[in-house]
């Protein structure tokens, strides 16, 4: 039953992403703000694939235990693709609000990007082992839970400044995803029953594309 259900969803969290993408590059028209959410959009989706298609054929075959290894590329590829994603949100947020000229604030987000990507790339990781350690788990997880507290802090400030409705709720998306993630990343292992949190963290980072297709469709 879990393998139904969660293939069915994977499945559908999937293409809708990819799709929202690509819809908002076509419709972008011009503006780039929208083409690079769509963009990010297909980057969420497209990295999320690298770990979830082989979890959903893990779970319709003979089990997570025998993919151990492409489960483990895939986690560190989605891992590199969600860093890229916050990214992209950063420079959705600068055309948005006409930020360019926040230079060390740019700084910054690269910095904690490549900081979290070197970490996921370190051996360390032990991304094809089935026991990865915890501590290399929190240690690539601390620059990628800034970057999110910043982009959060962003959002907040700018539309309740600016009044902008179509993206006053970004914010709360990406407080969703990281209060479901982090319990993930912590205490998965050990108690098996919290990656159930993964579920709503998916979730609202539908509700993050969502959120950029409608304010486009609604500027047209």
């Amino acid at each position: 039953m879990q393998a139904i259900f969660e293939t069915l969803f994977d499945i559908v969290y999937l293409v809708s992403v990819i799709t929202f993408g690509v819809l908002m590059i076509r419709g972008s028209k011009g503006r780039r703000q929208y083409f690079l959410y769509g963009m990010m959009a297909i980057v969420l989706g497209c990295g999320d694939a690298f770990h979830l298609v082989p979890r959903a054929i893990a779970l319709c075959t003979t089990g997570l235990e025998n993919y151990t290894a492409a489960l483990g590329i895939g986690k560190m590829i989605t891992s590199v693709t969600m860093t890229l994603f916050y990214v992209l949100l950063y420079y959705v947020w600068r055309l948005r609000y006409q930020e360019e000229k926040r230079q060390e604030l740019t700084i910054t987000v690269w910095v904690l990007a490549l900081l979290r990507i070197i970490l996921c790339l370190m051996p360390q990781n032990a991304w094809l082992s089935a026991k990865a350690p915890l501590s290399w788990g929190i240690y690539r997880n601390i620059p990628f839970t800034i970057l999110g507290v910043m982009i959060v802090i962003l959002f907040f400030r700018s539309t309740r400044m600016g009044q902008d409705k179509p993206f006053r709720f970004l914010w709360l998306a990406v407080v969703i995803s990281f209060a479901c993630y982090i319990p993930v990343v912590l205490f998965a292992d050990a108690v098996p029953a919290v990656g159930m949190l993964m579920i709503p963290k998916t979730c609202a980072y539908v509700w993050v594309v969502l959120i950029g297709y409608k304010a486009m469709k609604g500027s047209d």
